[in-house]
């Protein structure tokens, strides 16, 4: 090959890669939309704004956030699933995410490899609340009445399979009772559906309850754990309370469509790395009960996939029939 030849080749191709490398570090150039396929007011969708909100300052772009609810989450979650792998779509996901295969016999899109795991924004304890004028005042009160009038109490959750429902589902079966499922199609609906009175019980995160409680329009009966949240000091764990068996953790993450350059899923992950290193955001966490994530890409993959079984087998012990 000719000498001047070659040495255009070999510089276009260094300034073709030098190109690249530009472009993944630049990102991101434009507004990074993240997708909460539940309604607002929720849980997931309040990691994700708090996550939002510190990116959008750390990278002086805007991060915002898009509520696709419907279908247990799966339909935001296809949304993403299909959507360019360029960094400007994500999806918050959180615990219903491990459950969806043992509610649907087929997903539209491959459930272990279709979306790329990038990092955890934040993990909750499950507090169980009633309504204020509940006549409820303890969990042993509310069992002894559930045991012994099954199907007189009902509870709300999130929607079908989601982690209100199952995180119901297994309390009924440590605590021997049963109680009638009301779905509604987000935490939100189904915190002001108890707050209202519609629905007697609800087990939700930490940060969908702790400011309903504090504000005097519900109670709290037991929170998940093996302490008391500093926010809630007067309520007592399950295992305080009389529950010792029943144990739910909470999680919320950010995960990018399959194909996504791990350049950029590893910059996406330590910018949520730093953003949850941050004092105030720290505060605003713990306060609502939760502890501030920052997983690596891999050893969020491996979360994942635990975090299915374990679903799988609660889904199956309550019965939980796919659609």
């Amino acid at each position: 090959m000719n000498k001047n030849l070659k040495t255009i080749f070999i510089a276009a191709g260094l300034g073709l890669a030098q190109l690249t490398a530009g472009a993944q570090t630049a990102w991101p150039e434009k507004p990074v939309r993240i997708i909460v396929p539940y309604a607002p007011g929720g849980t997931t969708d309040y990691a994700a704004r708090q996550i939002a909100q510190k990116l959008t300052e750390q990278t002086k772009q805007s991060f915002y956030v898009e509520n696709k609810a419907g279908a247990s989450g799966t339909i935001g979650t296809d949304l993403v699933a299909k959507a360019a792998p360029d960094g400007y779509t994500l999806l918050t996901n959180d615990t219903t995410y491990a459950m969806l295969p043992s509610l649907f016999n087929k997903l539209p899109w491959d459930h272990a490899n279709g979306l790329v795991p990038v990092t955890t924004i934040a993990l909750t304890p499950v507090v169980l609340v009633v309504g204020v004028n509940s006549p409820y005042k303890t969990l042993a009160e509310l069992l002894a009445f559930a045991q012994k009038n099954p199907g007189k109490l009902n509870f709300g959750s999130g929607g079908p399979g989601s982690s209100t429902h199952l995180s119901a589902e297994l309390l009924k079966k440590e605590g021997k009772f049963f109680m009638t499922h009301i779905p509604y199609k987000g935490a939100g609906e189904a915190m002001l559906a108890v707050v209202s009175g519609q629905v007697d019980v609800l087990v939700t995160a930490s940060p969908t309850a702790i400011p309903q409680v504090k504000g005097g329009k519900l109670r709290a009966l037991a929170v998940t754990g093996d302490k008391r949240l500093s926010s809630l000091p007067d309520v007592p764990t399950f295992r305080e309370a009389g529950l010792r068996g029943y144990t739910v953790t909470n999680w919320f993450g950010l995960v990018a469509p399959k194909g996504t350059p791990p350049e950029l899923v590893g910059k996406l992950q330590a910018e949520v790395k730093k953003a949850l290193a941050d004092p105030a955001l720290r505060e605003r966490l713990a306060q609502q009960g939760a502890q501030p994530g920052g997983m690596a890409p891999a050893d969020f993959a491996g979360f994942i996939k635990q975090e299915t079984l374990i679903w799988g087998t609660v889904a199956k012990l309550a019965g939980v029939k796919p659609e």
